[in-house]
């Protein structure tokens, strides 16, 4: 037992220095469920899913000043700001509504023509959307101008996440092959796949694009360092379990892994040439979606309150008006 108490101190001193911490709660409340966070960080916007409508939240503020309503299964959101137009993935009725950054009025919602539509990227050279067909093994490109489809492109089964590099490429991950693709959004095709092993079930994924990195998080505990000119696999350092989303911070080169198993948020850094967990930030059990606020740092997480488990459960059902953002910062 001393043993295994000195290595936990140990442990726990090494997972100190970066600082972050939780900073607020902004309540959103109101009942149903939830998946990705987004942050348009130049107007000042979160927009946070909540199952059939998204919420539009001042984070400065901490108040919620809107909503988007009569949605279907809201996965996740995107935002297009040259074009002023957000676009909202509804899992259910296989669609993307599209609406106006400004008045928040609908104004369109193409068919994705793929099952379950999940993560959603706005690549800002080609001006496109990516609806990532979590039920089906494809991405549909949508024109952001026009509203209509371009075309299907086959990944492979269970696409989770995407992530840009602003320069013409898309990457995805593919949770149920555990592997990642490229695409060329201009062309729109697909350039290159490649396995991410030893990471499995890979969700939430990121991207440094200076120093061409990807940072997918994974299933088991880990997340998958990817040199994106190699695309190859170079590093594997730990995070938590139930791990969903990810996310990177340039200025302070952070990579991020939201763990709703352990109510953790894990920090990923190069330390002397190497990827390497700097911190495990407590946060609160099932925050496990996050965006990243580039102008501010802070971290923006989804979850709620729950109530006991009941018997044979793991969890127990979530505590009515209890849903929330927990914001982690310095």
């Amino acid at each position: 037992m001393k043993k295994f108490l000195s290595f936990t101190l140990v442990a726990l001193a090494a997972y100190s220095a970066e600082g972050m911490k939780v900073v607020n709660k902004i309540k959103i409340g109101g009942t149903g469920g939830w998946d990705y966070v987004t942050i348009d960080s130049a107007n000042r916007r979160l927009y946070v899913s909540h199952q059939t409508r998204v919420e539009i939240v001042d984070p400065d503020a901490g108040k919620v000043l809107g909503a988007i309503d009569q949605l279907h299964g809201v996965h996740g959101i995107a935002i297009a700001p040259d074009l002023n137009r957000g676009f909202i993935t509804n899992g259910q009725s296989n669609s993307v509504t599209i609406f106006d950054l400004k008045t928040m009025q609908k104004i369109g919602e193409p068919a994705t023509n793929g099952k379950n539509p999940d993560a959603i990227c706005y690549e800002p050279k080609s001006k496109r959307i990516f609806a990532v067909n979590h039920g089906g093994q494809d991405v549909t490109l949508i024109d952001a101008k026009t509203s209509e489809i371009v075309k299907t492109i086959a990944t492979g089964p269970g696409g989770e996440f995407c992530a840009v590099d602003g320069a013409g490429k898309i990457y995805v991950n593919l949770e149920t092959s555990s592997e990642i693709v490229e695409i060329d959004a201009v062309k729109g095709e697909l350039t290159r796949k490649a396995s991410l092993a030893p990471c499995e079930e890979p969700s939430g994924l990121s991207i440094d694009v200076k120093n061409k990195k990807l940072f997918p998080v994974c299933g088991n505990s880990m997340m998958a360092v990817v040199d994106i000119p190699t695309f190859k696999v170079i590093a594997t350092p730990a995070t938590g379990p139930g791990t969903d989303g990810g996310g990177f911070d340039s200025t302070y080169g952070y990579a991020y892994a939201a763990n709703g198993g352990n109510a953790t948020l894990t920090i990923v850094k190069l330390v002397n040439g190497k990827y390497e967990t700097v911190d495990q930030v407590p946060t609160e059990r099932g925050a496990r979606t996050m965006c990243v606020d580039e102008k501010t740092h802070h971290v923006y997480l989804l979850t709620a309150e729950r109530g006991p488990a009941p018997e044979g459960k793991k969890q127990g059902p979530v505590l009515p008006d209890s849903f929330h953002v927990l914001v982690v910062g310095k």
